[in-house]
């Protein structure tokens, strides 16, 4: 639970980016931007972040996977679940990719 407290401002930034990024989805085109470009790069440079400042854990992929389920039903639909496995693995490679910059 210390973790989560002192980490809170990480899943601050993965918290606005999954649910108030995709407010500015107007059409098919921009969803899809938002969806490939936007929130992934968002959430690769926070874990990398996380990564530099943090010894590896599995709780910030984890969590970030947990905070994007809802969303599946407020802005998407089912089909969105793969989501949840890529954003998730971008948060692990992006926490992993700051811990191996951190020993540099």
């Amino acid at each position: 639970m210390d973790k989560i407290k002192k980490n809170w401002i990480y899943y601050l930034i993965i918290f606005i980016t999954f649910y108030l990024i995709p407010i500015l989805i107007k059409d098919t085109g921009s969803g899809i931007f938002i969806l490939l470009i936007v929130i992934p790069l968002i959430t690769l440079f926070t874990s990398i972040i996380y990564g530099l400042s943090n010894k590896f854990d599995f709780i910030y992929p984890l969590i970030a996977a947990i905070l994007f389920i809802p969303t599946l039903f407020i802005y998407y639909n089912t089909s969105a679940w793969v989501y949840v496995i890529a954003y998730s693995m971008i948060a692990l490679i992006g926490e992993l990719l700051g811990k191996t910059l951190q020993r540099k």
